[in-house]
């Protein structure tokens, strides 16, 4: 449903969101319950929108409504509540509960109403991770199907499609969730074993574009699992004129969004890591050129996130301060790169960028081109201060639909691009490393860099003489032992797994 298609009709449904509380008693038409201006619907009543979603013999939902609406009504009705008024306006409305429906009418209302559900079963399936939810779907798919083997067969399509769509993430997390305790495992192997950390990335891949093509399999792969609802729930607060029951409580709550900025985190600190690990200059700078050419790889397969991750790794403290290391990179390819991620004006220059993949993205004539990664924070960011900065409800007690409509195009778009395939070969060695090697906490990543290339100031010579005090390290190769023990608490606090391993 989130496909390129339906993006463009939320954009023709888009106005700007400055004037969005200037609807409240301007002007517009109002129809039972729902206002509109300009021939846009901009408010209404939960229960006039409830009833705008469901489907009549001479009426079907328009595709960008049913998405703004699905994703946008868990704020103010829990998904199962929702479900059963759907249900009952079906039932009731349609009359289906008479012994004798008519057959004529339900060959009618049918067909729609399972369309609406496959619509809300593909877009949004975590919500039918609550049983009640689903018991509801099956009671209402029940009788549209029941007396018509046409029917039955798109009923038992739909709930396959569901299933598996279930089925993946269930074992999306199970596996998360075991690699995680191999993680674990390997870092008590460390403990006793130091000299099994002497790996690096470039024993790995010293190929820049194979590891590029590697992250964007990484990140393909994380933000597929991301549902749509994640948004909602992560970064908009419940309206204060709702009661205070939780919209979101009753149902298992997927974490894939909060997975996946823990992965753009790991690849920072692992970039630092492997920066700081070398004892010998040469050798870092080595790894940081390396990573400056990952990096313009990134930028040209459209994978924002893992440059962006990139770059804050190797603006980290203890590696920007290692004057002498940098001394010997050629900087030049990294600050064009810096220029890209700029943050001014709004990271001007990323979204033109972004805006150029998009493009080239939809008018692509290879799956390679079709990529467009988007740096993730900034679009939590932008979607927290579309929330901020609009009400959920207008004076008039109104949802602000106007709102939803802009909040639903730009979450559709991250779901356009997160359904493409990665058209790259898969190294699942590289890709194993990328995730699970060991990474330096800040502590560990300090000391690294201190003993690397002394500290130059009283702030740092104060800071290293702390941390060697901690565990009386003496020798660089003490340091390099200690690390081991510093990056345990950080795997404990942050599950670093993923289901490509598997």
């Amino acid at each position: 449903m989130c496909d390129n298609h339906l993006l463009v009709m939320l954009l023709s449904h888009t106005h700007s969101v400055r004037n969005c509380l200037s609807q409240a008693g301007g002007g517009g038409d109002s129809y039972g319950g729902l206002h509109y201006h300009d021939n846009n619907l901009v408010s209404g009543s939960l229960e006039a929108l409830i009833q705008h979603l469901v489907p009549s013999v001479d009426y079907y939902p328009d595709r960008t409504y049913i998405f703004t609406f699905l994703l946008s009504s868990r704020l103010f009705i829990h998904p199962f509540e929702l479900m059963s008024k759907v249900y009952h306006l079906v039932v009731e409305h349609q009359r289906l509960s008479e012994p004798q429906a008519d057959k004529i009418r339900l060959r009618k209302i049918a067909p729609k109403v399972l369309q609406l559900l496959t619509e809300w079963t593909e877009t949004f399936p975590y919500d039918f991770r609550d049983e009640r939810t689903m018991r509801r779907l099956k009671d209402l798919t029940h009788r549209l199907s029941s007396g018509d083997e046409l029917y039955r067969k798109a009923v038992q399509q739909m709930t396959q499609g569901l299933i598996r769509k279930l089925t993946a993430l269930g074992q999306y997390e199970e596996t998360l969730m075991k690699i995680s305790i191999t993680v674990t495992d390997r870092l008590a192997v460390l403990k006793t074993k130091p000299q099994a950390i002497q790996k690096d990335i470039l024993t790995i891949c010293n190929d820049p574009f194979t590891l590029a093509q590697q992250l964007t399999h990484i990140e393909l792969e994380r933000s597929s699992f991301i549902g749509p609802e994640e948004f909602i729930q992560a970064f908009i607060q419940k309206d204060p004129r709702d009661n205070d029951k939780s919209r979101f409580s009753g149902h298992k709550k997927a974490r894939n969004l909060e997975a996946y900025v823990d992965w753009f985190n790991r690849l920072s600190y692992l970039v630092a890591t492997e920066i700081c690990m070398p004892v010998k200059k040469k050798q870092r700078a080595r790894v940081t050129e390396f990573f400056i050419d990952v990096a313009r790889e990134c930028f040209n397969i459209g994978n924002f996130n893992s440059l962006m991750a990139i770059i804050s790794g190797m603006n980290m403290s203890p590696v920007s301060r290692l004057k002498k290391t940098w001394g010997k990179v050629k900087t030049a390819k990294f600050d064009i790169l810096e220029h890209q991620m700029d943050p001014s004006n709004n990271f001007y220059n990323y979204r033109t960028a972004l805006r150029g993949a998009t493009q080239r993205s939809i008018t692509a004539h290879s799956s390679r081109e079709k990529i467009v990664i988007p740096f993730f924070s900034l679009l939590i960011k932008d979607v927290y201060f579309l929330n901020e900065g609009c009400a959920n409800r207008l004076p008039n007690g109104h949802i602000n639909f106007e709102k939803f409509w802009e909040l639903a195009k730009q979450v559709s778009e991250f779901m356009a691009w997160k359904k493409v395939e990665c058209p790259f070969e898969k190294d699942r060695k590289i890709i194993a490393y990328l995730l699970t090697a060991p990474v330096f906490n800040e502590d560990a990543l300090y000391l690294a860099s201190y003993e690397s290339e002394g500290p130059e100031n009283n702030t740092e010579k104060e800071r290293w003489k702390s941390l060697r005090c901690v565990r009386g390290i003496r020798t660089v190769h003490q340091a390099c032992q200690i690390t081991l023990l510093l990056i345990q608490d950080l795997y404990r606090s942050q599950p670093q797994t993923s289901c490509l391993l598997t």
